[in-house]
């Protein structure tokens, strides 16, 4: 199955990465991307692994979620022949304004 990502989430992941970067060396950052890359395969075999996201559970998307880290996790929802990723949360903010951010 095809994974797309929104510009959001594009632009998210790349702003973490960057930081990343800056503070932990390229090498963290190519582990960070891989990691990334690794669970977008992932769901392009399994769409279905990730949980539910309750803040979001009242939309008429399924979204669902799966943790990158213990900072960061990937916001998708599975739309016939396609997975579409939507966003990049970090954690560690205020889950009800992430979740405004999408609907």
């Amino acid at each position: 199955m095809k994974v797309t990502w929104s510009e959001n989430a594009r632009n998210a992941v790349r702003e973490v990465s960057e930081y990343v970067s800056s503070e932990y060396g390229r090498r963290s950052k190519s582990k960070f991307l891989h990691e990334i890359d690794r669970i977008g395969s992932l769901l392009g075999g399994n769409p279905f692994i990730g949980q539910i996201e309750p803040y979001l559970a009242d939309c008429p998307e399924q979204y669902r979620y799966i943790v990158v880290n213990r900072l960061n996790k990937i916001i998708y929802y599975v739309k016939e022949d396609r997975i579409e990723i939507v966003a990049f949360w970090d954690t560690r903010r205020e889950p009800d304004t992430q979740a405004e951010q999408v609907k």
